[in-house]
């Protein structure tokens, strides 16, 4: 069967866009799975524990940069484990490690020195 030629170049170009709108899609689908979650091997940055929300479930902690790219600044993190609540106190210096969970920064894993 044979097409005429605008039609050809009509369908050609809209496949190609097509195909370039998914490619772009797929090489950014999920980028936050491209960076690795916090593990057993991730170093862990020291930081000063600011405020110990019990209640909230939170821990305010002045930090240096987070191997993610985020800068030394002063934030809050949730816990993985409410258990670590009772351990943290105002002004401890701690060893940790923070990822995404569920939307929120979160300490992964935490050594109080």
């Amino acid at each position: 069967m044979k097409y005429p030629l605008p039609l050809a170049v009509a369908a050609f170009l809209t496949a190609g866009i097509a195909g370039t709108a998914v490619a772009a899609d797929h090489a950014t689908h999920g980028g936050h799975a491209a960076k690795p979650a916090a593990t057993a091997e991730t170093p862990l940055i020291e930081g000063l524990v600011k405020k110990v929300d019990r209640a909230g479930g939170k821990v305010t902690v002045s930090h240096g940069p987070l191997p993610n790219g985020m800068p030394a600044m002063t934030m809050t993190f949730r816990v993985k484990e409410a258990a670590w609540m009772t351990r943290l106190k105002d002004g401890q210096k701690i060893r940790f490690a923070a990822d995404q969970v569920d939307g929120a920064m979160t300490l992964v894993r935490i050594e109080t020195l």
